[in-house]
């Protein structure tokens, strides 16, 4: 059990989480997907609807598009889901994808990227980059301001999501208004006190964060001098040009760290950015409801992305 003191509302959930080894992929995945929460009965209030955008390799990625009955933003919310690039698919947010939708009142799209060890870098993240050129070569179809792109990320899905930014600049690509991180892995070294320290934190620990790099690097060692920084964002000695940022982090997670210098590291280059460290939380601990820490949490997601997800001319409504 962790030592580390949680916030007293989340406890208990900590207390209860099943030990995951990530090195048995199957049986990772197999817990992974039963804590998935069933999908809620009757009128969400958003329309699903499923399409497909194609990787570099031609491949064809599954997207979930998500159409609020009410909407009142001309933006598009581009989540990528977390697992540590080993686990996790459209299921996994797909009630909070929904939320959003719902809440902030704009379209939401999810990938369902390929997943390491069987896909390594750079497979998922050109499965990203590609749902970000099909969200602006769909715009109109979609309804949305292709000026207007948010890219969220969760977890793992905050360095897929900071690395499709990257690589839309450096490509010339699409052009993404802001960037959402929430609990972002960004840095495979693994060096800051955070991740040296948290062993047996509650959700990851050290050692899983890891078999996550390691199984998504492929045969570069994780550590090494050649891991580009499209893998692991913190790398970048560039970050010039990027869109503004919002940064939250868990004080008990071994990630926190890293996701505050890169902070740093976004301002240095000129680059708006805020940060929230969560008091008392761990790694995923926002899935508790009910948890004041956790509502607060929830509820400055929303206001963040509502803001930045409006038209310059103001609300819009197709009620």
């Amino acid at each position: 059990m962790s030592t580390h003191p949680v916030d007293a509302e989340l406890a208990s959930s900590a207390a209860a989480l099943p030990r995951v080894d990530r090195t048995d992929v199957a049986e990772a995945r197999r817990i992974a997907a039963s804590r998935v929460p069933p999908r809620p009965a009757g009128d969400t209030g958003v329309t699903v609807e499923h399409h497909t955008c194609r990787g570099a390799d031609d491949h064809a990625v599954p997207l979930r598009v998500y159409r609020p009955d009410r909407r009142t933003a001309g933006g598009v919310v581009f989540h990528v889901h977390g697992g540590g690039f080993i686990l996790g698919d459209l299921e996994t947010s797909h009630l909070r994808n929904l939320e959003i939708a719902r809440e902030v009142g704009a379209t939401v799209v999810s990938v369902g990227y390929r997943l390491a060890p069987e896909w390594p870098f750079p497979v998922p993240l050109e499965d990203v980059y590609g749902g970000l050129v099909w969200i602006h070569e769909h715009a109109r179809e979609l309804g949305i301001d292709p000026s207007l792109v948010v890219l969220h990320g969760v977890s793992a899905g905050g360095a897929l999501a900071t690395a499709s930014v990257l690589l839309a600049r450096d490509r010339n690509g699409p052009p993404v208004r802001f960037l959402f991180l929430a609990s972002p892995v960004l840095d495979d070294r693994l060096t800051t006190e955070s991740g040296m320290r948290f062993t047996d934190t509650p959700a990851l620990t050290r050692r899983d964060v890891e078999v996550c790099w390691s199984a998504y690097l492929g045969l570069v060692e994780r550590g090494a001098d050649d891991v580009s920084a499209y893998a692991a964002p913190a790398r970048s000695t560039d970050l010039a040009g990027l869109p503004p940022a919002y940064i939250s982090v868990a004080e008990f997670d071994p990630l926190r760290d890293e996701a505050i210098d890169f902070a740093r590291s976004l301002l240095a280059a000129g680059v708006g950015v805020e940060v929230h460290l969560f008091p008392g939380t761990y790694h995923g601990s926002s899935a508790v409801r009910g948890a004041a820490v956790s509502e607060r949490q929830l509820a400055e997601e929303i206001a963040v992305l509502r803001g930045v997800v409006r038209s310059p001319e103001g609300e819009r409504s197709d009620a």
